[in-house]
Parts: C-alpha cells; sequence; structure tokens
C-alpha cells in the first residue's frame, strides 16, 4: 500500500528544479501567509474542468490548452489579458466548427510563473550568475541581486493571478464571449492577415446560424451557453511550498484541493516516481497533467499512471507529449500501445512547442512555424494509425503581435526577430500564428471526425 499521503509528505522525498532560497526562515513565512489567503480557484471548478476532460478523453471534445511561457510582472495589464482571451474564443471557435464537438479551453495563465531550467547557473562572459527560474523566483535582469531567489515573489504571483483571474471571469461571464459577438473578436492586426478572410468566413457562417436560432425563438438572451463560455487556469508546478500553501480540503467532499489553478503539471524534468513532485501530484483531487518527453518509456509512463490516477478515473490525467517534429513516430507508439494494453483512460495531448525551439543565425531562441505543424500532423498520423484518439494540443503563444517563432503566412524571418522579441524566456506563437494553427488543426479534426464517430458506433 502507498504511504499516507498529505500535503507536506513530499518534503521528505528528494526534489530537483527548486531555487535554493538564502533565508529559509523568510521563505517559511511567506509560505505561511500564502496558506491563511483565499483560494485562486475552487473545487467545483476543478471539478467541472475534470468532467470536461473526461469527455475528450472519450472522444466527446477537444482540449485547447495554451498562454505564456513564463508570465511576467511587468507585462501585466487588462490589454494584454484580453487580447489573450479573445484569441483564445477566435481559436475555439474554429476548432468547434470544424469537430463539431465542445473545446475544453484552459489557459497556460493566472499561475504560469516558474520555469525549470536545463542549468542551474547563467554564464554572461566572465560571469556566472543563478539561472532565471521565472518572475515568481527571481529577475531577469543578469545581476547578483535580481538572480537572489525571493520569496516575497510569490506574493506578488499571488496577487497577480488573483486579478487576472477576475477579469478572466468577468470577461468568460459577463458577456464578453456571447458568440453573437463573433465578428468583434478580430483583433487588429489580424484583420490585415492572410487568414483573416478565412476567419470572417467561419464568422459569417456563426452570425447566419445564430440569426436562424433567433428568428426561431433560440437567442443569447434566453440561453446563457451562447453568451458564456468556461474558462479554467493552469500552470506548470514547480513551487511545492507555494502549492503546499494553496492546498485546501474541499468543504463538500473532503478531499483535497490546489487551489493555484484548475490544472497543474508535473514537467518532464521533474516526473521521476520516487521525487517530490509526483508525490505532491498523487494527493491532490485537481485534473492533472504529465509532460511526456523522448525519455519516457511504456514501462515509465505505467509506472507514472498507476501512481497519480489509481482508480483510472477519465479526466484525471492529461499526458503532454513534446517530442519534437521527426521524432514522434520513435515515442509515441509504444506509449500508446501501452497505455491501450492496459485499459488506461488518459487524454493525449501534443505540446509541439518544447522539442522545436532551435538557435536562429541571429542568436535569438525561436521555433520554426513549420516544425510546430508537423508535430501536431505526425500527432494525428500516429493516433489514427493506432486508432486511439488526439485529444488536444498545448501551445506557448500570446495575443500580441510578438516576433518570436519563425514562419507562418506572415512568413517571419530570423532577421524579423529582433523587432518585437518580448518573451521573458521560450519564444511564443504570435496571435497570426496560432489563429493560422488553429485552422490546420481544424482540417486534421475534419478528417479524424468520421473515424472517431466509427469508433464510438462501434462500442456502442
Amino acid at each position: 500500500m502507498a504511504a499516507k499521503w498529505t500535503p507536506d509528505s513530499w518534503r521528505s522525498k528528494p526534489i530537483v528544479q527548486v531555487p535554493e532560497y538564502p533565508d529559509a526562515e523568510a521563505l517559511a513565512a511567506v509560505e505561511g501567509r500564502l496558506a491563511s489567503y483565499p483560494p485562486l480557484v475552487f473545487a467545483g471548478e476543478a471539478r467541472a474542468l475534470k468532467k470536461g476532460l473526461a469527455q475528450v478523453a472519450e472522444g466527446e471534445a477537444f482540449l485547447l490548452q495554451g498562454g505564456d511561457c513564463a508570465e511576467s510582472f511587468a507585462e501585466h495589464g487588462a490589454d494584454n489579458i484580453r487580447d489573450f482571451f479573445r484569441l483564445f474564443l477566435q481559436m475555439s471557435v474554429v476548432l468547434t466548427f470544424a469537430a463539431a464537438k465542445p473545446v475544453v479551453k484552459v489557459g497556460r495563465v493566472a499561475g504560469q510563473f516558474a520555469k525549470p531550467r536545463s542549468s542551474p547557473t547563467e554564464t554572461q562572459g566572465e560571469v556566472t550568475l543563478p539561472s532565471y527560474r521565472g518572475d515568481i523566483v527571481n529577475g531577469i535582469e543578469f545581476t547578483d541581486a535580481a538572480r537572489i531567489p525571493d520569496p516575497e515573489r510569490q506574493i506578488m504571483a499571488y496577487r497577480q493571478s488573483a486579478a487576472t483571474l477576475n477579469l478572466l471571469r468577468a470577461f468568460a461571464q459577463g458577456g464578453y464571449a456571447n458568440l453573437e459577438h463573433v465578428h468583434q473578436w478580430m483583433l487588429g492586426f489580424i484583420d490585415n492577415s492572410p487568414q483573416s478572410d478565412r476567419y470572417r468566413q467561419l464568422a459569417d457562417r456563426i452570425s447566419q446560424t445564430l440569426r436562424f436560432m433567433k428568428a426561431v425563438g433560440f437567442s443569447a438572451d434566453e440561453y446563457q451557453r451562447l453568451r458564456e463560455t468556461d474558462f479554467y487556469t493552469s500552470h506548470e508546478a514547480l513551487l511545492l511550498g507555494y502549492e503546499q500553501a494553496m492546498t485546501r480540503v474541499d468543504s463538500t467532499s473532503g478531499d483535497y484541493y490546489s487551489t493555484s489553478g484548475h490544472m497543474i503539471w508535473i514537467g518532464d524534468r521533474t516526473r521521476q516516481p520516487d521525487h517530490a513532485h509526483v508525490e505532491y501530484f498523487r494527493g491532490i483531487k485537481n485534473p492533472i497533467g504529465v509532460k511526456c518527453g523522448p525519455s519516457m518509456t511504456p514501462d515509465d509512463l505505467l509506472q507514472l499512471i498507476d501512481i497519480l490516477n489509481p482508480d483510472n478515473e477519465a479526466g484525471r490525467l492529461t499526458l503532454i507529449n513534446r517530442f519534437g517534429a521527426g521524432k514522434v513516430g520513435d515515442h509515441l507508439p509504444g506509449l500508446i500501445r501501452a497505455v491501450v494494453r492496459e485499459g488506461r483512460k488518459v487524454v493525449w495531448s501534443c505540446d509541439p512547442m518544447h522539442g522545436n525551439t532551435i538557435s536562429s543565425a541571429t542568436g535569438f531562441k525561436t521555433r520554426p512555424f513549420d516544425r510546430v505543424l508537423q508535430e501536431v500532423q505526425e500527432f494525428f498520423q500516429i493516433h489514427r494509425a493506432e486508432g486511439t484518439y488526439p485529444g488536444g494540443v498545448h501551445f506557448e503563444m500570446t495575443g500580441k503581435d510578438v516576433t518570436e517563432c519563425t514562419g507562418g503566412a506572415r512568413a517571419v524571418s530570423e532577421e524579423d526577430l529582433k523587432d518585437r522579441y518580448h518573451t521573458h524566456c521560450d519564444p511564443r506563437l504570435n496571435a497570426s500564428q496560432s489563429l493560422e494553427l488553429a485552422f490546420l488543426i481544424a482540417e486534421l479534426l475534419q478528417v479524424e471526425q468520421p473515424a472517431v464517430e466509427q469508433k464510438v458506433a462501434a462500442s456502442a
């Protein structure tokens, strides 16, 4: 039998990818303050997301997860949040219309502050300092003072997350997501992009449908689902002290939930079965994710599933694959076959970003759009060949017109990267590239849909 779980049982396990705080007492004091703060999300919301993800696991919905590589304190603002949310709505409409099924919307937002690093230090010239680990830990400026881990930053991250969630809830529930406003979701710079005509045609078709529905008595005024949407938050849970402080007992079920986000995930660098992150995750009832990189073996995966989802609960576990274009076929089929053989219920999602990062000739870290698209295509092709459902996608993206990933219909070149390279960590798809990718995934979903329907009919 597994050892008894408590919110702090992870502290007895080995741990990696955590900063070394110089003042342990100050860190403990901050965690104590956080433990007294109101929850950011609620258990009922997390259960609703798990229900939606259970539909994804059964092939009855599609998961769209995306957002910032690492949120920053400096870029926090209402316009940035609005543009991100609006882009998410655009992408969701495109995917919903193509798949003819619900899209579960999960943002990398309101908590995505901490980042794992390949090295604990960074060297510039003859100076070596601790690596930047996200604004929740230290500053991005390359100075001794900025790179010292500061626990007070966790308080700042909590407050920014609360403010972001407040605005997102207002957008999702206050009428901004009304489908009758589909034309108003267009961002200014997308209006002049190659895919603007495609989106406008789609918006016209939706508007025509809504006008017909209104004429026969179905309008957003009477039907809440036409004017509101469900939107959930997620992040990689690296700082377990922060997560422990935000862990609360649900008064209705008596179960423990992380209230820092609706869904949290374990990174590819922190998924060791006997380590602290897996120990923490096994005890909370949120829907959770696991990043699956090239080093993941079928036996590794089954061991993690046994620990993290022993009851085989649909919607509990999302496997976020990140292999790199041209490498998906080397890794994904074996994982799929092991999961199918054991009858495990999971959501399969594709992260085509992290395995496709390169350094440009101009010195910028970037991700070529064609490689991102190639990995998504390979993900769909392999699931089709294996008879399983490609349930979702996971992007690093922004609603701004940045120049961080090369390619796309507007053809961002390596020389363009310097123009608007704003990321605090890894390169993100800009709004135009994100919407273009949504259209391309929509085409893949339309091909996939008959196979899914046949599988559902065969199992009925």
